[in-house]
């Protein structure tokens, strides 16, 4: 599996207002996985800020996918190079991250992890929280685009200022399911 420079997850970006248009783009490339992978994922899902309603994001698809195991998906890797996903190395354990630009420009982010982190995926239960909270989303909208200005051409700077506003939200989204807090980061 060829990585990518560690400069290319680290280029400018914007954060635009919400685009209907991304859960359309979303359902594209799932069936378009779906044909290539086939059996290999378990889930798919659209996470990420492009799959809350109204809340503005960089104009970036994210996609988590669950498979059985991290370390058995060589086929899947192989499927995914031959579609046009390049490997980006995050250091992030167990899970697999995968960049690819269409031919009409949209990029898309697919996670890969394994299939027994899915009902506790972070990402998964800060979407879903998002979505049913509108100030929560609104707010974090806000902070996106604040950040977004003071941070340009850094992704990573980005990302890491937003941290103390996802952990409150995350411990809200915990607490609602019962759940004991965690590091939004992953060790």
């Amino acid at each position: 599996m060829a990585a990518s420079s560690k400069g290319e997850a680290l280029n400018a970006f914007s954060v635009v207002p919400y685009d209907s248009d991304w859960d359309q783009w979303y359902e594209q490339e799932r069936r378009a996985l779906r044909d290539r992978v086939s059996s290999g994922f378990l889930e798919l899902e659209h996470i990420g800020s492009t799959a809350v309603s109204g809340l503005d994001a960089k104009p970036i698809i994210d996609v988590m996918a669950a498979v059985a195991h991290i370390d058995h998906c060589e086929s899947i890797v192989l499927s995914l190079e031959e579609y046009g996903y390049i490997f980006i190395e995050t250091g992030m354990p167990n899970r697999l991250l995968f960049r690819r630009r269409s031919a009409e420009g949209r990029i898309f982010h697919l996670h890969l992890v394994e299939a027994s982190t899915w009902d506790s995926r972070k990402e998964r239960l800060m979407r879903d929280y998002l979505r049913v909270h509108p100030d929560a989303a609104a707010a974090y909208g806000r902070l996106k685009k604040k950040l977004a200005q003071e941070c340009a051409g850094d992704s990573l700077t980005y990302t890491r200022r937003k941290t103390d506003f996802i952990q409150a939200i995350m411990d809200r989204a915990y607490a609602e399911r019962g759940l004991p807090s965690s590091n939004v980061w992953e060790d």
